[in-house]
């Protein structure tokens, strides 16, 4: 893995902790103005508002799927599956983009192209991404199945693919030919298939980082789809100190029908809050130089005293 890859897995994770913040705070107001008990362990992963809000790619503060050019990915792709959300994530990069392989893997998915297996034992293993190796787990698993290689010995050529050192290559290509011959293949197809995994194993992805990055996608997706106040209003709050994002995501509230009122001393929190059902109430800890102690200062005295009744009233109380 190089050291810009490494770098982007880092920054993922620092969005993808920000946006388990994000699910969290959405929960607890789902659960809190519904009288419910729900958990993300009960979102139904085939929930069909989800894949609804995916396909028209309405996804505007969703984790690792807002970006103008994944929308436009999603609104070609479709995904009607989790795994195709993973697909989408493992192969949305550089690599698979200029060598062809996500528009091949498009029209596979849409039936535009055939998909074809060289050897039965392939499809089990690609099924799921329609012929195309994606993941790095999937070279592992057929260089096992086909040639009878260990788990140490897959885990070598996949490095060595990566590395593409020609004579660690040539080894590993005699080494697959060979077990694949003794497991009864031809050799034929086994040279072919090689060729296959050498390939688009170079661009194989880690299918378990894939998959952990899907599922907060997914989750949030859900959230937006099924429950779009409570989830706007705790995605307002997660980045109500960055003024360029609070004004996009008030664009796409909008376009839900949802209404994000203007700060107010009588009802406004530190947080956006829910008003009711299609109105959130700005947080004073988005507006520019307000801080924590008049937030409080402000809050306790409207608690403690009642609405105010005027500017003067507001200053002597606070």
């Amino acid at each position: 893995m190089s050291s810009l890859e490494k770098i982007g897995l880092l920054k993922m994770d620092f969005l993808g902790l920000k946006t388990l913040t994000v699910i969290e705070e959405a929960l607890n107001r789902v659960n809190r103005i519904n009288s419910l008990n729900l958990k993300v362990e009960d979102f139904s992963i085939d929930d069909v508002k989800t894949f609804k809000l995916l396909g028209k790619a309405q996804t505007i503060g969703i984790f690792q799927l807002e970006s103008q050019g994944m929308r436009n990915l999603l609104r070609k792709l479709k995904p009607e599956k989790f795994e195709d959300i993973i697909a989408l994530l493992a192969l949305y990069r550089p690599g698979p983009i200029g060598s062809g392989m996500l528009d091949d893997f498009m029209k596979r998915k849409h039936r535009e192209v055939k998909v074809r297996y060289d050897h039965p034992l392939l499809e089990n293993i690609l099924k799921e991404t329609y012929g195309i190796i994606v993941y790095q787990e999937q070279v592992m698993m057929i260089v096992s199945s086909l040639a009878g290689f260990s788990l140490s010995q897959a885990d070598l050529l996949r490095r060595a693919i990566g590395k593409k050192t020609p004579e660690i290559m040539e080894q590993q290509r005699k080494a697959f030919i060979d077990g694949s011959v003794k497991n009864k293949i031809d050799k034929g197809i086994a040279e072919k298939i090689f060729t296959f995994i050498e390939h688009f194993a170079g661009y194989g992805f880690n299918k378990s980082h894939s998959t952990a990055y899907a599922m907060i996608s997914y989750r949030t997706a859900f959230l937006k789809a099924n429950y779009p106040v409570e989830f706007t209003a705790a995605l307002l709050t997660s980045e109500k100190d960055n003024t360029d994002k609070i004004v996009q995501y008030i664009d796409e509230a909008a376009r839900m029908n949802i209404k994000v009122l203007p700060p107010d001393v009588n009802e406004s929190f530190a947080d956006f809050t829910i008003v009711d059902k299609r109105s959130i109430r700005f947080g004073l800890g988005a507006v520019k130089n307000v801080g924590r102690t008049a937030i409080e200062s402000i809050v306790k005295a409207r608690e403690k005293g009642g609405t105010f009744k005027s500017l003067s009233d507001f200053c002597e109380r606070t």
